[in-house]
C-alpha cells in the first residue's frame, strides 16, 4: 500500500486541484480462481478491461495474497481512461508449465502491456516464468531445419510511459525477465529477478528506444545480462544495483546487421558485481554506425568478476563468419571512476577499438583492480582507444598522459 499512497502523492503534486478517486477491481471478482492449475486469464482479462475503461483518476486492479494464478500468453492493452492504473501485486502468477500450452500463442511474450501510460505494479508477489522447459530446447514442437526459435519474455512493457514497479519478485523466465522499449519516464526500484547463473539468454532489465528511465536498488541474479541497455535509449540512470551471477551490465549490443544505432546518456553508480561473466561492458558489432556516448560508470566494486572493464568494438559472440567492416559505431566520452574489486581473469581492463574509428575521451580516474588470487597478476588492453587515466591499476599505457 506504500507504493499506492506515492502514487497519490504524486499525482497531487503534477496537478493540482485533481481528485483522489479511485476504484478497486479484484480479479476474484471476474472469475479467477488462484488455484495454481485453473487458466485464470479471462478472468484477469475482464477486470483489465473494467480498470482500463474506468473514468476514475486511479484505477486499482487487485491481484490478492495467498493465491497463485496460472496465465496463458496474455496482452493487456491500453490506452486506459484512468490517469493512473496501478496493480497490487500480492499473489503469485505462473506461467504454463509446458512449452505446448504456448501452441496457438505468439510466444515472444508471456505477459505483455501495451500503451499503458501511467501504469504501475507493485506488492511482495511473484511472477513465475517457468522457464526451465525453454533453456534447453527453446523451439515449440519440432521446428524446421535452422529454424531460430526465441522463447517468451516474461513481461514486456511496449510504450508504457511513466512507468513505475516496485518491491516484486521474478524468477525463472524463459528468456527475459523484462523488456523495456519505447517507452518514457520510467522508475524500477527495489525488485528481485532470479535465474539459475547457467539459464540461457535470461537477461534481467532489457532496455531498448527509451528515455528517461531509473533503475534503482535492486538484486539481479540471472544467466545472461544483469541490465542491458540497447539502441535508442538515453538518459538511463543505473543506482544501487546486486548483480550476480550474470553477464554484468552492458550497453549493447549496438549495429547488428550494419544497423545505425544510439545510444547516450547512461550514468550507473554504487553497482556491486559478483562473479560475473563481464563486469561494465560496452559491445558493438562492426559493420554498424551511429554512436554510444556520454556514458559514466561511477563507485563500481567487483567481486571475482571475469572481464571487470570491457568495451568490445569487435563483438562476436559465436567467433563464427565475424567481418571485417571499415564502419563501426563510435564510442566516446566514456568515464570510469571510483571503481574497485578484484578480477578473475588476468585481462582486467580490455580496450578493444575499432581500427578505423576507434574510441575517444576514454577517462579512467581512481580504477583499482587486483587478482582473486593471491600472486597472480593482472593487466590492461588496449587497442586505439584514446583518452586518459589517472590513478588506475593495472595501468593503462594507452591512455597514460
Amino acid at each position: 500500500m506504500e507504493f499506492f499512497f506515492t502514487v497519490l502523492i504524486i499525482l497531487s503534486v503534477i496537478t493540482p486541484g485533481l481528485s483522489s478517486t479511485t476504484t478497486s477491481f479484484n480479479v476474484l471478482q471476474y472469475g479467477a480462481v488462484g488455484n495454481g492449475q485453473t487458466n485464470d486469464s479471462p478472468a484477469f482479462l475482464k477486470a483489465w478491461k473494467a480498470a482500463c475503461q474506468s473514468n476514475s483518476h486511479i484505477s486499482r486492479l487487485i491481484i490478492p495474497a495467498k493465491r497463485t494464478f496460472l496465465l496463458k500468453p496474455t496482452t493487456f492493452s491500453g490506452p486506459c481512461k484512468s490517469n493512473y492504473t496501478y496493480i497490487q501485486l500480492s499473489g503469485n502468477i505462473i506461467a504454463p508449465k509446458t512449452k505446448s500450452e504456448y501452441s496457438g500463442f505468439h510466444t515472444n511474450t508471456w505477459l505483455g502491456f501495451s500503451f499503458v501510460n501511467g501504469l504501475a505494479i507493485s506488492g511482495k508477489g511473484t511472477i513465475d516464468g517457468r522457464g526451465s522447459a525453454w533453456w534447453q530446447q527453446p523451439c515449440v514442437g519440432n521446428p524446421l531445419p535452422g529454424a531460430t526459435c526465441r522463447p517468451p519474455t516474461a513481461v514486456t512493457f511496449n510504450r508504457c510511459n511513466r512507468l513505475q514497479l516496485k518491491g516484486y519478485t521474478s524468477i525463472n523466465p524463459a528468456r527475459s525477465h523484462m523488456t523495456l522499449t519505447s517507452c518514457k519516464k520510467g522508475i524500477i526500484s527495489n525488485i528481485r529477478l532470479i535465474a539459475p547463473g547457467t539459464s540461457p539468454n535470461t537477461d534481467g532489465i532489457d532496455i531498448s528506444g527509451s528515455t528517461d528511465i531509473q533503475v534503482l536498488n535492486s538484486f539481479i541474479a540471472t544467466g545472461d545480462d544483469c541490465i542491458a541497455i540497447s539502441a535508442g535509449s538515453s538518459k538511463i540512470k543505473i543506482t544501487g544495483i546486486t548483480c550476480g551471477p550474470g553477464h554484468g551490465i552492458s550497453i549493447g549490443s549496438l549495429g547488428t546487421r550494419g544497423e545505425t544505432d544510439i545510444v547516450e546518456d547512461v550514468h550507473v553508480e554504487n553497482c556491486t558485481l559478483t562473479e560475473t561473466l563481464t563486469g561494465v561492458r560496452i559491445k558493438t558489432w562492426q559493420g554498424g554506425a551511429g554512436y554510444a556516448r556520454r556514458i559514466t560508470f561511477e563507485k563500481i566494486r567487483f567481486v571475482r568478476a571475469n572481464n571487470p572493464i570491457i568495451i568490445d568494438q569487435f563483438y562476436c559472440p559465436h567467433r563464427s563468419d565475424c567481418q571485417n567492416q571499415t564502419r563501426a559505431i563510435k564510442i566516446s566520452d566514456v568515464t570510469y571512476k571510483g571503481i574497485v574489486g578484484t578480477s578473475l581473469t588476468d585481462k582486467a581492463i580490455n580496450l578493444s577499438c575499432d581500427q578505423n574509428v576507434g574510441c575517444s575521451n576514454i577517462v579512467l580516474d581512481h580504477v583499482y583492480i587486483t587478482p582473486s588470487v593471491p600472486g597472480q597478476k593482472v593487466f590492461s588492453y588496449c587497442h586505439n582507444a584514446h583518452g586518459i587515466a589517472t590513478h588506475t591499476k593495472p595501468s593503462v599505457k594507452c591512455l597514460l598522459k
